[in-house]
């Protein structure tokens, strides 16, 4: 007698959507989206030519939907970040204050006075809601923003240099995230690039000598992501400002992730300040929102009230633009610096640079038990250790930071490295993955970051490994 086949005792998809379990299913994922999944674990199950397996019941078929539908869930997935890079470029740079995320929640949710002017009832300015503060707080005569730092760079050549040159000195033609580059940003703006100097040193002289009828201005790009050292030289910012105005030239300022504290303060390295840019006599100033400045992506030009008001007005500034939640965002990071005493406590970014390794060695006493307790089991081997934190997003490269993580490693053979990835890859599986490097045979994870252990707790027995 034949076998009868499992897929005759499916249940109807219509008998499924009416279980209890599928009402949450369909609360979460919606109807249309859980039907699909159910229809295609249903033909999954009809073309299996396993005759000796038993036909599964709603519940698993309505678990296995719903396991589907997770797994291509899409959307930005919070995650813990023990990398030891704090500004993190690929796991989304600096976290907001508090007072940034309310902002952005109310703008998001309300109509606002984005381009809207309440006093003459007209049209408005969306850069009116910031410049002022942004002003304030450097010192500069005006100010916008658009969307992040390389589009800054890339307006102002557009605006300041289309179809003329722009000297730079050989030594900071960087390359900055993603593999963008400062020479092809200044091709797209549609200038031509003028090296001068050479790699490791460059005087005001070969910038004197590059200039001509065709120069449109002077570039100085602050190295933020990589350090030259040994017999070098640069021309200070002040010196070039100085050769710019005598030949009647606007110098640009690249400041990259510009900072606007002398991190010093804060037992940090030391890293050039918007404010010093602008005394310098730099006449346009680009630098990035969401770097050490601890805000949303951004990109924010300053300098003369004129050269921004033809920013301003080139047709790519639109193309370019924030919306009113980056404003709102970045419009109150700034009001936090308006007090600095309070600074290294409201601005998350700062709280986590200035954090003190005896502090961060606690969270890692804490913890170090209940990693050994689940995973020395699985034949890995904890360690408390000391790390160096890299500050990150091409800041201060070779400035690092005094920390502690957990360190977890197997014996040395000939599988140890697919253990270890193994293992992070369980990790990073966690309803909320945690995130650390391989480095040298070892699992690392720099506790810089976590200030309560609860959440990292409550995870660990929920690691498959």
């Amino acid at each position: 007698m034949a076998t009868e086949h499992p897929a005759r005792k499916l249940p109807g998809v219509d008998q499924l959507l009416q279980q209890a379990e599928a009402a949450e299913l369909i609360r979460i994922f919606g109807r249309t989206a859980l039907t699909k999944s159910i229809r295609l674990v249903l033909d999954q199950w009809r073309n299996s030519n396993d005759l000796t397996v038993k036909a599964p019941s709603q519940t698993i078929i309505l678990e296995q939907a719903a396991e589907h539908l997770g797994k291509h869930d899409v959307g930005l997935k919070r995650l813990i970040n023990l990398t030891g890079t704090m500004i993190h470029t690929n796991l989304g740079r600096a976290a907001l204050p508090e007072t940034a995320i309310q902002a952005m929640l109310t703008v998001a949710s309300n109509p606002t006075d984005l381009e809207y002017d309440l006093e003459t009832g007209q049209r408005g300015d969306r850069d009116h809601h910031i410049e002022s503060l942004i002003t304030e707080i450097t010192g500069a005569e005006a100010a916008t923003v658009v969307n992040n730092n390389a589009a800054a760079v890339m307006l102002v050549l557009n605006t300041l240099a289309y179809g003329r040159q722009v000297p730079v000195s050989r030594g900071e033609l960087v390359e900055i995230g993603g593999s963008f580059r400062v020479p092809e940003i200044m091709t797209q703006s549609g200038c031509s690039l003028v090296e001068v100097g050479s790699t490791n040193r460059t005087h005001s002289r070969d910038f004197k000598q590059a200039i001509g009828p065709d120069t449109a201005m002077l570039m100085k790009v602050h190295t933020s992501n990589y350090q030259i050292q040994g017999f070098t030289k640069s021309v200070p910012e002040e010196e070039l400002a100085r050769l710019a105005t005598e030949n009647g030239l606007p110098l640009m300022s690249d400041l990259g992730s510009g900072t606007l504290v002398d991190l010093r303060k804060y037992n940090l390295p030391y890293e050039p300040t918007v404010q010093e840019a602008v005394l310098s006599g730099a006449h346009i100033i680009t630098f990035s929102g969401d770097k050490l400045l601890g805000g949303p992506q951004a990109g924010i030009i300053i300098g003369r009230k004129e050269l921004i008001a033809r920013i301003k007005a080139n047709p790519m500034k639109r193309a370019l633009r924030v919306d009113k939640v980056t404003l709102a965002a970045l419009c109150e990071v700034l009001k936090l610096y308006r007090n600095p005493d309070q600074l290294s406590h409201a601005l998350p970014t700062l709280k986590l640079l200035s954090r003190s390794p005896q502090d961060i060695e606690q969270m890692a006493d804490i913890l170090l038990p209940e990693f050994r307790q689940y995973l020395e089991k699985a034949q890995y081997q904890v360690n408390k250790i000391q790390l160096k934190s890299q500050i990150g997003s091409g800041s201060m490269p070779l400035d690092l930071l005094a920390s502690w993580g957990l360190s977890i490693s197997t014996e040395a053979n000939k599988g140890a490295d697919q253990k270890l990835r193994t293992l992070a890859e369980a990790f990073r599986r966690l309803p909320v993955p945690i995130i650390g490097r391989i480095h040298r045979g070892h699992l690392l994870f720099d506790l810089r970051t976590i200030f309560e252990p609860t959440e990292i707790r409550q995870q660990l027995s929920l690691l498959t490994i």
